[in-house]
């Protein structure tokens, strides 16, 4: 059964889940019921067999506002005692850092579909999906530095493996806006679409794509390129040979290579 939730929307068809922001009176912006259920949607999707791609996008006008300010109030705790406030923001600050790298961990490819607003923790948030799309009205900030802090949750760690160091300094100093058509040119976006519905079908037939081959092999694929992103490139193949040698499905491979050479898709056991 399809597991429900507060913030978020979840459908799935044909081994493709779609994961919906759902405040769109908030302009989906990121409460203490979002963070929660990214995770647990996300930990759900990853024990899932039936689904094998997953396209995050944002219902309304918006994708992402970035973090409802009403939860700056309860980030320090009850205690007065300066210590203890400080341990618990650190404890805080770290289960929002796990909420989205629950993206990462998830085993099946997470492709971001977004529109119009994406700043803050919206910015954080895509920066864990495998690939990100965006509609040409779509801007992107790194907004903390305007409310008077560091980013913390992720973009400062995960946007310098995916653009240029020069821009994200620029960002993270500035707060500007980055458009759609900058971050594509940057390499933070694979495409940019005349509008939202135009970018959920063509993200969507991407998704599919990826949905017919060998869930095995994807998921291989999605852990080496992890793995490659943070160790150095002889790690990384010794990484993908003992992969290998102990993951390698023959049944897999022989549907792979017997579908090529009749022509035909393969099916694939989930």
């Amino acid at each position: 059964m399809i597991p429900g939730f507060e913030s978020l929307e979840l459908q799935i068809e044909e081994h493709v889940a779609t994961v919906a922001l759902n405040r769109p009176d908030k302009a989906n912006s990121m409460n203490a019921a979002m963070w929660r259920e990214l995770q647990s949607c996300f930990e759900w999707l990853d024990d899932e067999p039936g689904v094998r791609a997953v396209v995050l996008t944002g219902n309304g006008k918006h994708f992402c506002a970035g973090l409802d300010l009403s939860m700056f109030g309860g980030l320090h705790g009850a205690s007065e005692e300066p210590g203890r406030r400080a341990e618990h923001l650190r404890r805080t600050v770290l289960k929002m850092q796990d909420n989205l790298t629950s993206l990462e961990k998830c085993r099946k490819p997470v492709l971001a579909a977004i529109h119009n607003t994406c700043i803050g923790g919206g910015v954080d948030l895509v920066s864990c999906a495998d690939m990100r799309y965006a509609t040409e009205d779509a801007y992107f900030s790194v907004r903390e530095v305007d409310i008077g802090m560091a980013a913390d949750v992720g973009s400062l760690q995960r946007l310098p493996k995916l653009m240029p160091d020069g821009i994200v300094r620029e960002l993270a100093y500035t707060g500007r806006d980055m458009d759609a058509e900058e971050a594509r040119e940057v390499g933070f976006v694979n495409r940019v679409f005349e509008d939202r519905a135009t970018m959920l079908r063509e993200v969507g037939k991407i998704a599919h794509t990826i949905a017919r081959k060998s869930p095995l092999a994807i998921r291989g694929s999605k852990e080496m390129l992890l793995h490659a992103r943070d160790h150095s490139v002889q790690e990384g193949l010794n990484y993908v040979a003992t992969w290998s040698a102990g993951m390698l499905s023959q049944a897999d491979l022989g549907a792979g290579i017997e579908a090529q050479a009749q022509k035909k898709t393969a099916v694939y056991e989930d």
